[in-house]
């Protein structure tokens, strides 16, 4: 590819497609007509050398070689932008639409007040709430699938602090919360002391957002030599306290999401016998949204409800 002859205006409608995965939604997002769109996307494939999309059934399928290229020229068409025409965003006057990964548990914490918040300043923009079911969000970030990451993250932490300047994400804490057992009211521990013999002789309700079978108990049990027995493993809050309700099961969950299970009246919070530290939960950014004013601000938003919680 000869970039001095590179029609740079080619590297919006290689954005666009990423983002909307179709020709149609590239056209609407950059006002031009489909044909245009189409036009110009066999004169990127020609510049390129190389198709960097196929058809497919439901839109245009990005190649390895796009996806490669993608944070790249985001970067660099979001630093042009903001060098050309940085601006101010204005909530009341700009509509847009923001994408938040987040768990169940989390979404059901953070998204009332946030939706109250919205309200409150008469702001025009809308939330979408992805699914979040992985402790490493950083391949989501890096693809552009959403704006910020809100979760318990922390070998992507780790991470960030090993790559110092060099790391392409940025991360702020929101709060730090602790471990609790639930069980039932009624539950046969429930009048006794919960040790740890008490404890690893029960049986277990394992609530996973990656539906992994071993868990943080697990791993802090496995370092005192002891094991417990996990006989059901779910990835949300609300069926793991529907499920503790109707049986003798006890889970491990974060304080602070305790509510989210929906059934909190009927459950009993109980210190656990072993220590396992606090829970730190953590919002993850890619750099090239960190100048973008609109960006800024759902930021500054969602930090201001995290310090309520």
């Amino acid at each position: 590819m000869n970039f001095r002859t590179l029609d740079l205006n080619l590297l919006r409608i290689f954005d666009a497609l990423m983002t909307e995965g179709s020709l149609t939604g590239a056209s609407e997002v950059l006002a031009i007509t489909q044909p245009a769109a189409s036009h110009a996307l066999k004169r990127l494939h020609q510049a390129v050398g190389e198709a960097l999309f196929v058809r497919h059934a439901h839109g245009m399928l990005p190649t390895p070689k796009a996806e490669a290229l993608w944070p790249q020229v985001r970067t660099a068409l979001s630093q042009l932008q903001q060098a050309l025409a940085p601006g101010q965003f204005d909530p009341r006057r700009e509509a847009i639409t923001f994408r938040l990964a987040m768990t169940d548990a989390g979404a059901a914490l953070l998204t009332p007040a946030l939706v109250a918040a919205i309200e409150r300043e008469q702001a025009l923009c809308n939330l979408r709430v992805l699914p979040l079911t992985t402790s490493e969000p950083r391949r989501l970030l890096q693809q552009g699938e959403a704006d910020v990451a809100i979760g318990h993250f922390p070998e992507a932490v780790t991470a960030l602090w090993a790559e110092g300047g060099n790391a392409a994400l940025r991360q702020s804490t929101l709060f730090d919360t602790r471990f609790v057992c639930l069980m039932r009211r009624g539950h046969p521990l429930a009048e006794q002391p919960l040790t740890l013999d008490a404890y690893c002789a029960a049986t277990h309700l394992l609530a996973s957002a990656t539906g992994r079978a071993m868990g943080y108990v697990d791993r802090t049990l496995t370092a005192l030599g002891r094991r417990r027995r996990v006989v059901l493993t779910v990835n949300q809050y609300f069926t793991a306290g529907r499920v503790l309700t109707q049986s003798d099961l006890l889970t491990v969950l974060p304080r602070v999401f305790v509510p989210a299970t929906g059934h909190e009246s009927q459950l009993l919070v109980r210190e656990l016998p072993f220590d396992m530290g606090s829970m730190q939960v953590t919002m993850m950014w890619h750099l090239r949204r960190d100048a973008e004013p609109a960006q800024q601000w759902l930021r500054a938003l969602v930090q201001q409800v995290a310090q309520r919680v």
